[in-house]
């Protein structure tokens, strides 16, 4: 066997103990019993142990050093490598006793923040989320000791490898000076137009779950190799050729749940899209989490709050919750997806206060990872960026600092890729139907066909073998540009659109 052959096999390896630890973990979120907590954790913890053995084995520093000099490999093979020795460089940081450690805390305090949370009661998530924090902060250390990063741009490289903070912090300083003012001046526009009231509930959760699979099914849901269930906070996860998405109801208001199925639905396709040939290979996966948002928020937000999109899922509203009046009118239902509000959640909020949400959480994190603030201090820290960024303070930590489940679960270092992303959803988006003239025309017929099949060939197919600046260059002819996205905006909440 050729050392490429012997890591390719090794990494097929990993992949499959990747696997089981992504349905147990579904499992954790979705169906388990609260008294098997402590088992799962236990295991859990040993597989992603055996996983860093796998990643870090001294073998593959070998493997590496005679693949990278076989001049017979493909392009996607010297990408792969590239890949793995990505993979293989930040995991020999870790030690497997801070792998362990990390998992185990990180088990235990995701279920205690679902307690917490129902329970408006930060103090009790203290202690365990501290210990998370603390074990964060030794990776990112670690991490940014192997690479020559700040420790938060450690973390952040895990989920957007290159990605650098003091990019985002121009990207997002400039998004928070040009927010509050064109906040302002939507809501302003939106109180001038003649009010209509949203339709009316109760609206059964049946229904909604009814609804919500005829639309995944409409976008290109592969229920063969996927399902939808409910859980605590909205998330795509499972396995290769095995996607499961979750999403919560509202008997009170079904555009929550719908628009959060549609969401998760575009990271699934994403998943479901990723190159067959290479699936169990690093060089296969998602590019980096800033992609894998554009791909839910193109969906959900470019595509599925459309004028063209409502108009033809609005009649299947009506059906399905028996709607009839003016409040189930095409025009109607379409101003209700594109109201602009401020609130407390970030996964209800609009596309013009959804990167306040952002940017918040982004700052706190980094001055909490640094040191800079004492996780005690976390809620009042909220609060006043809520204030600040977003006019409205939350009247409890539910409605605040407990709503997210990231960073119980170790998640530091994730959530700038949630406004990437949607910068990159809207220049995706923008050159997707530039170059297919038939794209929002089959929005406006259910077909979502010419949409899927330029995303399959232009992002899906790729996985990882390209950069992602690379990625979006050759997709959309340059690399990020927030204008882009700033245009989308104005077009669709700054004009009267009478």
């Amino acid at each position: 066997m050729t050392a490429y052959t012997e890591l390719s096999a090794h990494f097929s390896r990993a992949s499959a103990l990747s696997n089981a630890v992504g349905i147990l973990q579904w499992d954790s979120d979705v169906m388990m019993p609260k008294g098997a907590v402590g088992t799962r954790a236990e295991s859990l913890a040993l597989l992603r142990v055996l996983h860093h053995g796998l990643v870090t084995d001294p073998r593959v520093g070998d493997w590496l050093s005679r693949a990278e000099t076989d001049n017979g490999l493909g392009e996607w093979e010297r990408a792969n490598l590239r890949e793995i020795h990505r993979l293989w460089t930040v995991q020999t940081a870790l030690p497997s006793d801070l792998v362990e450690a990390t998992s185990r805390a990180v088990s235990a305090c995701e279920m205690a923040w679902r307690k917490a949370r129902a329970e408006a009661d930060f103090a009790s998530l203290l202690p365990l989320l501290e210990e998370v924090l603390r074990l964060q902060r030794e990776i990112g250390a670690a991490k940014g000791e192997k690479l020559g990063l700040s420790p938060y741009d450690a973390l952040l490289n895990d989920y957007e490898p290159g990605g650098r903070s003091a990019r985002i912090d121009a990207l997002f300083d400039d998004l928070a000076a040009f927010l509050p003012a064109f906040t302002d001046k939507v809501l302003d526009i939106q109180a001038r137009r003649p009010k209509t009231a949203p339709p009316e509930g109760p609206f059964p959760v049946e229904a909604q779950r009814a609804l919500g699979l005829e639309m995944m099914k409409v976008v290109g849901f592969d229920f063969e190799r996927g399902r939808l269930d409910v859980s605590t906070h909205p998330f795509c996860g499972g396995a290769d050729d095995d996607v499961r998405i979750t999403t919560r109801y509202n008997e009170s208001d079904f555009s929550s749940a719908l628009m959060g199925v549609l969401h998760e639905t575009g990271h699934a396709l994403y998943e479901q899209g990723r190159p067959a040939a290479y699936l169990s290979q690093p060089v296969g996966q998602a590019r980096s989490m800033s992609v894998h948002e554009s791909q839910s928020l193109l969906m959900e937000m470019q595509a599925c709050r459309s004028r063209e999109f409502i108009a033809f899922a609005a009649p299947r509203m009506r059906t399905a919750f028996g709607g009839a009046g003016p409040a189930w009118e095409t025009d109607a239902v379409w101003r209700h997806y594109t109201t602009v509000k401020r609130g407390f959640i970030r996964v209800d909020a609009d596309e013009v206060t959804y990167p306040a949400h952002v940017i918040l959480r982004y700052r706190l994190e980094k001055a909490l990872i640094a040191g800079d603030m004492a996780l005690a201090d976390l809620p009042g820290a909220w609060a006043e960026g809520m204030k600040s960024l977003l006019g409205v303070v939350p009247p409890d930590d539910r409605l605040g600092c407990l709503q997210d489940i990231h960073w119980p679960s170790g998640g530091w270092g994730y959530f700038p890729t949630y406004t990437l992303g949607a910068m990159t959803a809207a220049q995706l988006f923008d050159a997707a139907c530039t170059a297919d003239t038939d794209i929002l025309p089959g929005i406006a017929r259910g077909d979502f066909g010419p949409l899927l099949g330029w995303l399959r060939t232009h992002v899906h197919a790729h996985g990882s073998r390209l950069e992602t600046d690379a990625l979006l260059t050759q997709a959309t002819g340059r690399p990020l540009d927030a204008g882009v996205f700033k245009a989308h905006l104005e077009r669709r909440y700054g004009g009267d659109q009478e």
